[in-house]
């Protein structure tokens, strides 16, 4: 069988669209040796292709990460697929808290040098020696210590929608700048608890590691994220500290977990918590647009962009050609909305 998709992604997109099986979506991830990830790679992809499995998984020798969608029925099939991994025998699967099951359209298994890009070039760091886990009882428990200090892992634009009570934000936008930005932040708070999450576990579990590599002693991560933690309240009834939308990576752009929307968009300033990509395919910038701004600038993110798409199609890809967004996220671009509201 084909270890890629020869199928377009728009009628792949159409046809997961008009497909009435219920999915469910789920993440996962595990550190552990691969000694070969592209042999691990091309066998992981014939046995997911053949469950149903959808969504983006990275391979890499250090372990694997998954943002997946599986039909319902298929859960189990998918289990026994990860339980031949001995590593990933019975591995925790963080069920989606908000979910529609069209959050992705293809399959792509993808060979990495890591799971989490860190920037780390020491050969003594060893992400066995990682904090210890809390669940979200533990959690809330720690967190009501005013000597416990809580640091989200995760970008500013995922913060920006939602977070956890009295938590701080590392101000970057790559985890690979933060890591050292959480060393030098929390130098002064060095005996303290220091408690760290991220949207589903990965990051946190890395930089924990990372922290106690610094010389940090009391060093916790939150096991399986947010995910896990929301869907655990809901189980045990117990006090949700988590407050907003948790971000996530694939269509959906965001996960419900209270009403509060505790963001603003970013071209009128109202509150919305609604992440969008600009209609213009030159631009494609991520940025939060509230359902007025998105009628009033056709989904756009600025009157340049909004005229853009305008332009007869053979133009547009014209002025498209050679254009790298790179992170194309929007605090790497506040000035390109200085025209966005004109009274």
């Amino acid at each position: 069988m084909a270890l890629h998709n020869r199928i377009s992604r728009k009628e792949l997109k159409e046809r997961i669209l008009m497909d009435e099986t219920p999915r469910t979506t789920v993440s996962f991830y595990c550190y552990f040796k691969i000694d070969d990830p592209v042999s691990y790679r091309n066998g992981l992809y014939k046995s997911l292709s053949a469950v149903g499995v959808l969504g983006r998984i990275y391979i890499a020798a250090e372990g694997i990460n998954a943002q997946i969608s599986v039909p319902s029925d298929n859960l189990e099939l998918l289990r026994g697929v990860l339980d031949d991994t001995p590593a990933l025998k019975n591995l925790r699967l963080n069920i989606a808290v908000d979910d529609d099951g069209k959050s992705f359209y293809v399959l792509d298994v993808k060979v990495r040098e890591k799971i989490v890009a860190d920037g780390i070039d020491d050969a003594d760091f060893d992400m066995s020696r990682k904090g210890r886990y809390v669940n979200a009882s533990e959690f809330n428990r720690l967190t009501n210590d005013p000597d416990t200090i809580v640091i989200d892992m995760r970008n500013h634009y995922e913060y920006e929608v939602g977070h956890f009570e009295n938590a701080l934000e590392i101000p970057s936008d790559t985890f690979r700048d933060q890591l050292p930005m959480a060393v030098d932040m929390m130098q002064e708070h060095i005996d303290k608890n220091i408690i760290m999450y991220c949207t589903g576990g990965i990051r946190c579990e890395k930089a924990s590691a990372y922290m106690l590599h610094r010389g940090f002693k009391n060093v916790y991560h939150l096991e399986g994220g947010i995910i896990n933690y929301v869907n655990e309240v809901k189980t045990e009834n117990l006090s949700n500290k988590f407050h907003g939308k948790n971000f996530v990576f694939d269509q959906r752009l965001g996960e419900r977990v209270t009403d509060e929307v505790i963001a603003h968009c970013h071209q009128c300033g109202k509150p919305a918590d609604t992440h969008a990509n600009c209609a213009n395919d030159a631009c494609h910038l991520l940025f939060i647009q509230c359902e007025a701004c998105k009628t009033r600038f056709d989904g756009c993110c600025s009157t340049e962009c909004q005229d853009f798409i305008h332009l007869p199609g053979e133009q547009q890809k014209e002025l498209r050609k050679g254009v790298d967004l790179g992170r194309n996220v929007f605090n790497k671009a506040r000035s390109r909305l200085k025209n966005l509201i004109k009274e």
